[in-house]
């Protein structure tokens, strides 16, 4: 447990007013670290909510899902895919948290799925194995899919690295390729509210660039980073504290930034790191899962429900946390 300081103090200040169940409290204060601490967190809290899974014909996603439903934190509605879930040897013991709906085609999955997020049936969609492409053109459709006109798709990923104190969330790796600089303002929305889901009171987000200097030649991106971080020191995008452009080095690390000495509010602790493109930060995900064996999470947000979109070469744990990042994104409210 990582509990916030705050939290201590009034506990043996005021031990009357706390209740029975204690777990409730701490679920609603602890800082989420690491994913151990995000699944235990989801664990303790008790609730499920439901998962519309598309065509989870994979062993890696029906072993995502089906841990899932075994700790509790999720109930499952596969939509096709029956036969094969139905022969995997951990379904029997989760059989009565788990539904099936028949399906002809991966398309008609997509569809299906996408309406039981519609109707309220589902709060979270799950990608199994199908193509991107389907899977996102029935999220995308205008007149039945899920995403609001005005909102903005982007892709969320959270990394857990060995020497890094706390996970590290960063957009956007896998949809926009060049953020116009209202999606990167909602990219910074985005992430400062799955922060504070995570218990992270005063998320620290840097708009990452390759240097600290903003080059409107050769980098127009950087223009408008002064205005972000302007607006969010105003309270835009709530409770966070945003700078840049910063480099990843002294994003995240202390020594790096006192080295050029600079001074800057993320404090080498950054949180969140927002990449100036699609480039940049596809770059990153690859070199920390190859080179420093990150333990990885991701999800598209602005959609009306959080979309598990990994692809076919995660690791059944990655495609696991990935739903627990979900689950947890729409637990904000704790």
């Amino acid at each position: 447990m990582h509990l916030s300081p705050i939290f201590v103090q009034l506990f043996h200040a005021f031990p009357y007013i706390w209740p029975e169940n204690i777990n409730i409290w701490i679920c609603m204060v602890e800082k989420i670290l690491n994913f151990n601490d995000l699944t235990e967190n989801l664990q303790q809290q008790g609730r499920r909510c439901s998962v519309a899974v598309v065509c989870a014909t994979d062993a890696e996603t029906q072993y995502a899902v089906l841990r899932a439903v075994r700790e509790g934190f999720v109930t499952a509605i596969f939509v096709g895919g029956e036969q094969e879930v139905r022969q995997n040897p951990d379904f029997a013991t989760v059989a009565n948290e788990v539904r099936f709906v028949a399906v002809n085609d991966a398309r008609e999955a997509a569809e299906k799925a996408v309406a039981l997020v519609r109707s309220g049936e589902a709060q979270v969609l799950m990608k199994g194995l199908l193509n991107t492409d389907v899977l996102l053109h029935a999220v995308l459709n205008k007149e039945h899919g899920i995403l609001a006109k005005g909102r903005v798709l982007t892709h969320l990923a959270c990394a857990q690295l060995d020497n890094y104190p706390r996970l590290l969330f960063f957009t956007d790796a896998a949809v926009i390729p060049y953020p116009t600089p209202e999606q990167r303002r909602e990219q910074v929305r985005y992430a400062v509210r799955v922060c504070h889901a995570f218990g992270i009171d005063t998320p620290r987000v840097s708009l990452i660039h390759c240097s600290e200097q903003v080059n409107e030649k050769f980098f127009p991106f950087t223009v408008d980073y002064p205005q972000i971080v302007a607006e969010a020191q105003a309270g835009t995008f709530g409770q966070c504290i945003v700078d840049g452009p910063l480099d990843v080095k002294t994003s995240c690390s202390l020594e790096a930034l006192q080295h050029k000495g600079l001074h800057s509010p993320i404090n080498g602790a950054a949180d969140v790191l927002v990449f100036p493109d699609i480039e940049a930060a596809n770059t990153f995900y690859k070199a920390v899962t190859l080179f420093a064996h990150a333990n990885m999470a991701c999800m598209l947000q602005g959609s009306d429900a959080p979309v598990v979109l990994t692809s076919r070469g995660d690791s059944k744990e990655s495609k696991y946390y990935s739903l627990a990042l979900a689950v947890k994104s729409i637990h904000n409210d704790n």
